[in-house]
């Protein structure tokens, strides 16, 4: 008779401990409707140069600026052509010397600030 209580308390207890391990992968989230969760966002890094404006087409909203070495995303020299807002274009003309920022997000280099 002890060894059939003993047995029948250790299934229960097994029992017991399979259904809250199963309950832990979704983790209940009843009654937190409206609490909002802490997203990481991931910003894409920025970077600061000088240049010079070799081509401005504000259809294709891009600027293509000649400048020196950028540090701080391991860029050569070079020149290539930057994403722009339209409003950021406002007199800027091939042949200006600027200083600005870009934002990298995957292999697209988007022009933050631009200023003669």
């Amino acid at each position: 008779m002890k060894q059939t209580l003993t047995a029948v308390a250790s299934t229960v207890f097994a029992l017991s401990l399979s259904a809250y391990a199963e309950d832990m992968p979704g983790m209940k989230m009843d009654g937190m409707e409206g609490i909002q969760m802490k997203q990481e966002t991931k910003q894409a890094p920025v970077a600061t140069s000088d240049g010079t404006i070799k081509a401005i087409d504000p259809t294709k909203h891009t600027v293509t600026i000649s400048h020196g070495a950028v540090p701080a995303v391991q860029w050569p020299p070079m020149t290539m052509a930057f994403s722009v807002m339209e409003n950021q274009l406002t007199g800027l003309i091939v042949g200006d010397r600027v200083t600005f920022s870009f934002s990298l997000d995957g292999g697209k280099a988007t022009i933050v600030s631009i200023k003669k």
